[in-house]
């Protein structure tokens, strides 16, 4: 059981270390009627560039309606990603934001929605696994290690490609299962 402190000692501990009142050590933005983003740790409002921020320094956080206390988290998250497909250099192309858009319905889109999420962890944990290597490396090396031609990068994007198809025979062996059981309630083996 944790102990939340109660009364002025929780507004002195707060204030001190805004991570003590969090909730689960969980960041609170709060959103308001006016479309403000209100963040309860630095009592001040803040903007999406923001909210980017505070994903990219792997921050957990929360995104509830001051009203209703709904969780908003995932469609800010939406938003962030708007701006950024509109403002730069987008990821994703017209044709991939189509077919996304096709499995919303489809008997597919619980598979598709896992198995992207693995795939981008997947490509996380290999840029992850980049960064940490090219700290020891010099210039020279690291123009040849990006080079897609060099042994090493050959080798990461084999293991990735490898997780990659890992994950997709996950996601067809859990479909093949699903329509086994769904066969068998009925009364229909294969």
């Amino acid at each position: 059981m944790s102990f939340l402190p109660t009364g002025a000692d929780s507004v002195q501990k707060s204030k001190a270390d805004p991570q003590a009142a969090r909730p689960n050590g969980v960041r609170v933005i709060k959103k308001y009627p006016n479309r403000r983003l209100y963040d309860t740790d630095t009592s001040s409002y803040i903007t999406l560039v923001e909210i980017k921020q505070l994903v990219m320094d792997d921050e957990r956080f929360v995104v509830r309606d001051a009203k209703t206390n709904e969780d908003l988290t995932r469609s800010i998250l939406l938003q962030v990603i708007l701006e950024e497909e509109t403002a730069g250099v987008p990821i994703f192309t017209e044709q991939v934001l189509a077919n996304i858009i096709r499995f919303y319905g489809h008997a597919m889109q619980d598979f598709m929605g896992s198995y992207l999420e693995k795939n981008v962890q997947i490509f996380m944990d290999l840029q992850k696994k980049m960064t940490e290597q090219s700290k020891v490396l010099t210039p020279e090396l690291l123009q040849q290690f990006v080079n897609v031609q060099s042994p090493m990068m050959q080798g990461m994007m084999g293991t990735y490609m490898e997780q990659s198809k890992n994950a997709f025979v996950q996601m067809q062996e859990q479909m093949q299962r699903n329509s086994e059981q769904m066969l068998a309630a009925m009364g229909l083996k294969r």
